[in-house]
């Protein structure tokens, strides 16, 4: 048998409302933490939770008598704030709607104005002719991109930065060479060998 599923959030909030309504009274907590479990269906670890967060979204009023805390809500505060709603969205539909009718007609006029002319079609082509122009004079320019003095000046820095590593990293090869010669008396060709170091391995020059 599947277990009963338990009320959501929202489920326990209507319910503690039905509940304040209904009874049309003043509550401590912890007369809702006996009443609510029977009568609504709503746990009483959770009855607290439940009803602050009524009373933050101001469904719920409470008040502090003595060393007392009640809590009510009567039906029709709710109404009030029914219709303080229904009276905010209605304002901001009449607002939407009059902004609708204002952009309707800006864009008539905009179309009128736009309308087809010899003057208009004229401007449209040579717009397309510069544009088919400049493209044609960027790929003419990309062609001699090579032989720009930026981009050879870059490869000239590039060129220096690769040839100082790999006589770096020749170096670091020569080196290691003569500790193993002296270290273990292996002779060139042997480690040449071993590790595929060319035989005529030496220092790049320009």
């Amino acid at each position: 048998m599947s277990r009963r599923k338990g009320l959501s959030l929202e489920e326990k909030r209507s319910k503690m409302l039905e509940l304040f309504y209904e009874k049309k009274d003043f509550f401590m907590m912890k007369e809702l933490e006996k009443i609510a479990p029977k009568e609504k269906g709503i746990i009483a670890q959770s009855v607290k939770d439940v009803v602050q967060s009524l009373v933050d979204d101001n469904m719920v009023d409470t008040e502090k008598i003595g060393t007392c805390v009640y809590f009510w809500a009567f039906p029709s505060k709710a109404s009030i704030q029914l219709n303080k709603r229904v009276s905010k969205l209605e304002e901001e539909l009449k607002t939407a709607q009059e902004k609708l009718i204002d952009l309707k007609a800006k864009t008539e006029v905009a179309t009128l104005q736009r309308s087809e002319n010899d003057e208009r079609c004229e401007a449209l082509s040579t717009l397309e002719v510069e544009k088919q122009r400049n493209a044609a004079l960027l790929a003419e320019l990309k062609q001699y991109a090579d032989s720009d003095p930026e981009t050879l000046r870059v490869l000239e820095v590039e060129t220096i930065t690769a040839l100082e590593a790999a006589n770096r990293w020749t170096d670091n090869i020569f080196t290691i060479k003569s500790w193993c010669k002296n270290k273990f008396f292996i002779e060139d060709d042997v480690i040449n060998k071993q590790f595929g170091i060319p035989e005529d391995l030496d220092y790049v020059a320009i």
